[in-house]
């Protein structure tokens, strides 16, 4: 029989698109579900501000009335129009270990590209760069983290398989805190602010991080301008994610250092991890998963680094020894032993230059594919 494909239209749909991989993971160990209703609000036109420059399809694959995979499709004309690449982008697959399902969901993908003219599709890529993107090819017995995809082993052997190659690929590490940071790197810390006039925020409550939001994504926009596939975030989706996942984020694992004017050079963002949380609660807030997030928050071993940037005037300048002494301190503090340092691009030295005084291990892979069309 063969396989039905069927285009996302009603909110039930969505609905449908939204929960597969639930069912597609349920029992795995190592998958860690988004929160449902962010994923609603990315995907659909009236919630994600990034539609306003974007246009998006998703379909659904079923055999015998069962669902068996899924696909989204994004035009991302800030892409384009920035990279001069008329590329599509593909991301939310998921799909069982059967070609001829990946097959017809990207033969969907690929036939809207060649409609509007696009040379290639390429992905897992999200609608903007804070979405999930890449998929996983090495790995896949790591749990994954709530800024992550997890996929099964044959996802890459499918791409390659359709004519996918690789464009570029991220790393990831596992650090071990250590029980004590050298004294010498809190010495050197604090020799460095005095020497470029700079200063920690001094903040203990939430909204005084959400006052300081617009000019951590200046930053974002500013110092991420070079990174695959990266676009500038509006204001309307400044606001968006300000909202989205500003309401995990503690005080103390939100560093930010500011010149003598009060603006900002340096930020990390650091949450503790939300993994197993949303494993118990399978990604819904309601009507217990807001308590295990919050206990997660509260008492953990483990967190994960979400965004780290330095002012390019300011790089070389010791900033980086800055914010790995204060988080380090907050890690002790809190117990936080190990830490995920989420996808760096193979590519970006200077961030993987950060972790060579620490333990770690170099434990996942993610691989953005392309294939150019004729």
């Amino acid at each position: 029989m063969p396989i039905s494909l069927s285009e996302v239209k009603t909110k039930k749909d969505l609905r449908k698109f939204i929960r597969f991989p639930l069912k597609l993971y349920k029992d795995n160990p190592y998958y860690v579900p988004a929160l449902l209703s962010d994923e609603i609000k990315t995907l659909h036109p009236d919630k994600n501000p990034a539609f306003d420059h974007s246009e998006a399809r998703y379909w659904l694959a079923e055999e015998h009335g069962e669902i068996v995979g899924r696909v989204a499709a994004i035009i991302n004309h800030r892409h384009i129009e920035k990279w001069k690449q008329p590329y599509m982008r593909f991301s939310w697959l998921d799909f069982i270990d059967d070609q001829r399902v990946s097959s017809a969901l990207l033969s969907a993908v690929e036939n809207w590209a060649v409609e509007r003219g696009m040379t290639a599709i390429h992905g897992p890529l999200g609608f903007t760069d804070l979405d999930r993107e890449a998929m996983l090819v090495e790995g896949f017995n790591e749990l994954a983290t709530l800024a992550t995809n997890y996929n099964y082993p044959y996802y890459p052997e499918h791409m390659t398989a359709l004519g996918f190659i690789k464009d570029i690929d991220w790393i990831e590490f596992e650090l071990l805190v250590p029980d004590k940071l050298d004294p010498r790197i809190t010495r050197a810390a604090k020799i460095v602010l005095k020497r470029n006039n700079l200063r920690l925020a001094d903040y203990d409550k939430k909204r005084d991080i959400i006052r300081y939001a617009p000019q951590l994504f200046e930053l974002i926009n500013s110092e991420y301008s070079h990174i695959y596939g990266s676009t500038p975030l509006s204001e309307s989706e400044i606001e968006h994610y300000t909202q989205a996942y500003f309401g995990f984020v503690h005080p103390d694992f939100v560093p930010f250092i500011l010149d003598k004017n009060d603006q900002m050079v340096a930020f990390g963002v650091v949450i503790p991890s939300l993994s197993k949380a949303l494993q118990k609660c399978r990604g819904r807030l309601f009507p217990f998963g807001w308590w295990q997030l919050l206990r997660a928050l509260r008492k953990n071993n483990r967190a994960d680094l979400y965004l780290i940037a330095v002012k390019k005037k300011y790089r070389g300048r010791g900033l980086n020894m800055v914010l790995m002494d204060h988080i380090c301190n907050v890690f002790n503090q809190r117990g936080i032993q190990y830490v995920e340092t989420n996808p760096e691009l193979e590519t970006n030295r200077d961030v993987q230059s950060q972790w060579k005084t620490l333990d770690k291990r170099q434990h996942k892979r993610r691989r953005c594919f392309i294939k150019h069309l004729s």
